[in-house]
């Protein structure tokens, strides 16, 4: 059973598909998408459906944050995600704020939501996203309560059992909220809404989707990447361990030291691996590589490696490389949208 507020490390995703019904996104799909082609965005639910309403101009994409933590690599991909689908389609946007379920799941005092926001909001300008996203907090967003009231009088004990799995009722209230956030762009018309997501967070959708259908609304369609694993390569990453994950807060000197103490797929020794290959297949630092750089460069490292052309530490060098380029510049571009988030955050909880 996923779980949207504890999820455990997912080692057979083809399992997740076939149990949960969802269907695979093959490249040929969205083929300028570089993380579908890489398979971290790796399903869907309803894709085509809203690709064909996007197209007709009746569609909208949602996805939010919930501000309990740093801006990390899966916080990223919802963001480009937010961002793709944005400037392909030209739909309206929207950037939800979850400091409900901070609240609810980890006891986070709304005020310090706020400031957590704004740099997470920063961050997300900093990568592309709109200004002109319709950007929200659950608690001053009276359209989702109004609508998680109404939903809950839809919705029973044992349908969140059954969905989430047993759980305190303070996690429950904030999935009825959650339906709330993703039916929000149809409250004045009925349209079909993408939400780009962590895979943990299919539950949520399989809720609202139910929920949906007997609100006579367009269920929403979504898609999932892949949750990132420990840099330390012992299952998922954890907020309660820094040197799990990379965050874009993160001072260059500690990224780096992040990626050079991350695991490798190399052997035990140079001799070995020149002999047998390395095995990229398990090593974090080329599953960063997927998430900095380019098609051409991630084959390249992935073929010397295996044929044991390279060895652990020129890739960390060559890799630590990109990643260092890539946060140099995003850090100028969130300086820069800093500003802009602070007045963002000040206008929408005021």
């Amino acid at each position: 059973m996923l779980n949207p507020w504890a999820s455990e490390d997912i080692k057979d995703y083809s399992r997740i598909v076939r149990e949960f019904g969802l269907r695979e996104i093959g490249p040929d799909v969205l083929p300028d998408n570089p993380y579908v082609r890489r398979g971290i965005v790796f399903a869907h639910r309803d894709l085509d459906l809203w690709i064909e309403d996007a197209k007709g101009g009746n569609a909208a994409i949602l996805t939010g944050i919930k501000p309990s933590g740093p801006f990390h690599l899966g916080t990223l991909m919802t963001a480009r995600d937010l961002v793709y689908f944005h400037r392909k389609f030209g739909v309206d946007t929207y950037y939800c704020v979850a400091d409900i379920e901070a609240y609810e799941d980890n006891g986070l005092p709304f005020e310090e939501s706020k400031r957590i926001a704004v740099s997470h909001i920063a961050h997300a300008l900093a990568l592309g996203l709109s200004e002109d996203t319709y950007f929200y907090f659950q608690s001053h967003e009276k359209h989702v309560m109004r609508t998680a009231f109404r939903v809950a009088r839809l919705v029973t004990d044992s349908t969140l059992r059954a969905v989430y799995g047993p759980h305190p009722i303070r996690l429950y209230l904030s999935a009825l909220v959650q339906v709330g956030d993703i039916l929000l762009p149809q409250r004045e018309e009925k349209r079909r809404v993408l939400v780009p997501v962590g895979i943990d967070q299919d539950p949520h959708i399989r809720l609202t989707r139910d929920v949906a259908h007997r609100m006579g609304l367009v269920p929403p369609a979504a898609t999932y990447h892949r949750l990132m694993r420990s840099l330390t390569g012992e299952g998922k990453m954890s907020k309660r361990d820094p040197m799990s994950y990379l965050s874009l807060d993160d001072p260059v000197d500690l990224a780096r030291r992040k990626v050079y103490n991350a695991f490798t797929g190399g052997r035990a020794t140079a001799e070995e691996q020149r002999e047998k290959g390395g095995r990229p297949d398990i090593c974090m630092v080329f599953t960063l590589a997927t998430y900095f750089m380019e098609d051409e460069e991630i084959q390249e490292i992935h073929d010397k490696c295996v044929s044991g052309k390279i060895l652990c530490g020129e890739c960390k060098k060559r890799v630590w490389g990109r990643i260092e380029e890539f946060l140099v510049e995003h850090r100028k571009k969130y300086e820069e949208k800093l500003p802009l988030a602070q007045e963002i955050v000040k206008e929408v909880t005021k």
